[in-house]
């Protein structure tokens, strides 16, 4: 297996990760509020992370000064806004309609890699943007009949704020290990979760903890924020921005099968339709050459 199969590989696994976490974060959430459930969860993680790069010997030093506020730009964007705001959708609507809005990101970070990073995307590419699009817009159909709630705005800027934060990393051009680059974003984002927490009165339980909600915790903790993210910044640091972000399309794919098994969410007519759209875009977009100025 080429190094960029392995990386599109591990695109694959982290889907499926971060698939099944909607419905984990939304178990976590009957017993936390969205600051306290994210100041757990990535304040748990950050410290996991530090411990194992102590143990692995690996430096959590970067080349350069300027390295650090990168870091602490991208976690703001694709940490801790995100995952606050993606908790605030989970707690106004469903797994289902929280991961398709959340996962309009893809479509994003294609676009802001081609005008800030000169990603060229090339047919292959352009073809997948527009057949996820055509996926998520047939989604989303439920969604727009509804109006849009509070949740579904919660869920865009999710979207907007993770797109940002991994074409910036990008840009930024951070040559550390993946092991540093997370942990000094999971720091990043810890950091402002707890400020936010204290800002509203650090109010952490809205009920008592029960097994569900421990396992939501934990399962956000070890596979959804250390597991999935040592994954997803490798990925972004040996693909480009447009294909690592199109290739998560999948992800609403895995949250909706995982909200029928455990929380017996029933998709329809059309959420069928637009799954076989975006397995037909992710296809394209993790298939052919991986040059991130050209195919």
């Amino acid at each position: 297996m080429s190094s960029t199969d392995k990386e599109r590989a591990l695109l694959v696994l982290v889907t499926v990760v971060w698939g099944v976490n909607f419905v984990s974060a939304r178990f976590g959430l009957e017993s936390m509020t969205p600051w306290g459930f994210r100041a757990v969860t990535f304040g748990a993680g950050a410290l996991i992370l530090v411990a194992l790069a102590s143990i692995l010997h690996i430096s959590l030093r970067l080349p350069r000064r300027i390295d650090y506020l990168h870091l602490l730009v991208a976690g703001t964007f694709s940490i801790a806004l995100f995952g606050v705001l993606t908790a605030v959708s989970l707690l106004h609507t469903s797994v289902g309609q929280t991961s398709i809005v959340v996962y309009t990101m893809p479509i994003w970070v294609a676009l802001l890699s081609s005008v800030f990073l000169g990603e060229r995307l090339g047919a292959r590419r352009w073809a997948a943007v527009g057949i996820g699009i055509v996926g998520l817009a047939v989604l989303m159909l439920p969604v727009i009949e509804q109006g849009f709630s509070l949740g579904a705005f919660a869920a865009l800027g999710s979207a907007l704020s993770w797109a940002v934060g991994t074409v910036y990393l990008k840009w930024a051009c951070v040559a550390a290990k993946p092991l540093a680059i997370t942990a000094w974003q999971l720091l990043a984002g810890t950091a402002i979760s707890i400020l936010a927490l204290g800002l509203t009165g650090w109010h952490i339980l809205v009920a008592p903890m029960t097994p569900a909600s421990w396992g939501g915790v934990i399962y956000n903790t070890l596979a959804g924020t250390v597991l999935a993210y040592l994954i997803w910044f490798q990925v972004v640091q040996r693909l480009p921005a447009s294909i690592a972000g199109l290739g998560t399309l999948l992800v609403p794919v895995f949250s909706m099968i995982a909200g029928v098994v455990l929380v017996r969410e029933r998709p329809g007519f059309f959420d069928l339709a637009g799954f076989a759209a975006i397995l037909v875009a992710s296809v394209l977009a993790l298939g052919g050459e991986s040059n991130s100025k050209e195919e």
